[in-house]
């Protein structure tokens, strides 16, 4: 006997109904709020996941959030005084394991440059500078054309990479592995045919911009759409994009403080990811043994021959030594790591307690008069544009912030520009002049300074670094398009749902 297809649609939202009565609180997949049945086309078919497990992302670590002391543990030898400790707290996130490694970015390129064809100018922008090895005084030229392309070095961490370059890649990795949830899911087909504009991308596609290969097997319960759906973002099945990690999230994570805590009290201040004031390891096993890759001190960056001591020369594989308390490899020494935050010495004394972060920039979708979303550029992405400042304040830093402007007893709340305040439109007024002497709104006279909306934080120390920068607390800068050969990064993920580890696959 054959069901029809309505017999079988109800027969499926029946299923889902059961399996949902103890979250929701009524009857079997009935609505507590208005009495409506959900996942049932005779009430008018509105979806509801049930039950919802959290997916982890490949390579992701789930890192549980939580409160801790934020900023510098040990003396500020550099007297920067940028990095005063303050009480904070850090939702729940992923991070991946170890960092970014050299073939994993070398099939980022081969994606590239297999794609966009029409647009040779993509895959050429992305390439890591591999200059960043030369020096004037020492032999690292071998390593110009090694380190990145040769074999032996593809556990070995990614370097060369600017903070822009390291986005992108973030949001280039969402992409595909969204691309494949999709197509085990079997709801769209592998499509190796892919070119230029007519690529897969997650915006694109949950906004049906995305045509190709879209099988739409997915039924939809909705009375007049019996021929099926795409996949939405609240069916659960795609994941959050994979970004930077935030300042505050990589010092958390690398910290790893879960490992000391017991009864909501953090029994150790770490100095750095293992406990103890010691670089050297101390368990019966290993005794002795250096827990990190970095300069030990003037001119010894890998010990004596026969007892060498990190027993790497340049950055080693990203699985070398013991991961933290979370499960994180290399979160000191190795390399240093991009994070997602624009840089300022003061930040510590006006970030948020919860969550802080310094750099957003508010985005809303590029629309059509009528309403419509507009078509993907060239690239095949969906066009954003920023928020203007009518709309919400630019909070990335406070040349732009609220003010109170009382006007014949009238208390409105604005946006104010610094320069349009009496008295303060001089540059010698201003704490940062934001180094851009070029434009024409602004004086040319010389001053200029790295610290402006386009100088980023680094964090943790690298293979070139001594001790001291092997603590999470420490941090340093760099414009967001220079890069270096001690600095690559790893991706961060949003944990959507729960807080805690449970529940989780």
């Amino acid at each position: 006997m054959k069901l029809k297809y309505s017999h079988l649609i109800l027969l499926m939202a029946g299923v889902a109904g059961l399996s949902s009565c103890k979250m929701f609180g009524g009857k079997s997949g009935e609505s507590s709020t208005t009495g409506w049945r959900y996942n049932d086309p005779n009430y008018g078919g509105f979806e509801v996941v049930m039950d919802y497990t959290p997916k982890t992302g490949p390579g992701l670590v789930f890192v549980e959030g939580g409160t801790f002391i934020m900023g510098r543990v040990e003396q500020d030898v550099m007297y920067d005084w940028n990095s005063t400790p303050r009480r904070v707290t850090v939702a729940s996130f992923y991070m991946d394991e170890t960092e970014v490694k050299n073939v994993d970015y070398r099939e980022y390129l081969f994606w590239l440059r297999r794609v966009y064809v029409a647009y040779p100018q993509v895959y050429k922008n992305a390439l890591p500078d591999t200059l960043v090895w030369r020096s004037p005084m020492g032999f690292n030229d071998p390593y110009v054309t090694n380190y990145f392309r040769h074999p032996a070095y593809n556990d070995h961490p990614v370097v060369g990479v600017s903070w822009l370059k390291a986005s992108d890649y973030c949001l280039w990795r969402s992409d595909r592995v969204n691309e494949m949830l999709l197509v085990k899911g079997g709801w769209i087909n592998l499509d190796l045919q892919q070119k230029d504009h007519e690529n897969f991308n997650t915006d694109a596609y949950l906004l049906g911009k995305y045509e190709a290969s879209v099988r739409n097997t997915k039924p939809s319960l909705k009375p007049g759409e019996e021929q099926g759906r795409q996949i939405s973002f609240e069916d659960g099945i795609l994941l959050p994009k994979y970004r930077l990690p935030t300042e505050a999230e990589w010092e958390f994570a690398a910290s790893g403080l879960i490992g000391n805590t017991y009864d909501e009290r953090i029994v150790e201040r770490r100095i750095y990811p293992w406990n103890g004031h010691n670089v050297r390891n101390s368990s019966s096993r290993n005794r002795g043994e250096i827990m990190a890759n970095f300069v030990r001190g003037r001119g010894d960056y890998m010990g004596v021959a026969g007892n060498l001591n990190d027993k790497e020369l340049i950055p080693g594989p990203v699985k070398s030594y013991w991961p933290n308390d979370f499960g994180l490899y290399c979160m000191a020494g190795n390399v240093s790591e991009w994070v997602l935050d624009v840089y300022r010495p003061l930040t510590f004394q006006d970030m948020d307690e919860f969550r802080p972060f310094r750099g957003n920039v508010f985005q809303e979708l590029d629309l059509n008069p009528d309403g419509s979303v507009k078509n993907v550029d060239s690239l095949g992405r969906i066009r954003y544009r920023d928020v203007t400042p009518e709309n919400a304040a630019n909070r990335r830093n406070y040349n732009k912030a609220y003010y109170i402007n009382h006007l014949d007893g009238d208390v409105a709340s604005s946006i104010l520009d610094w320069e349009d305040v009496e008295g303060f439109g001089s540059t010698s007024d201003k704490m940062y002049y934001q180094g851009q002497t070029t434009r024409q709104d602004r004086p040319n006279d010389g001053m200029t300074t790295l610290i402006n909306d386009r100088v980023r934080v680094y964090k943790g120390g690298s293979w070139k670094d001594r001790a001291y920068w092997l603590s999470p607390g420490t941090r340093r800068f760099l414009d967001e398009a220079s890069s270096q050969s001690d600095l690559g990064f790893r991706c961060a993920m949003e944990a959507v749902g729960s807080q805690t580890a449970g529940k989780r696959r």
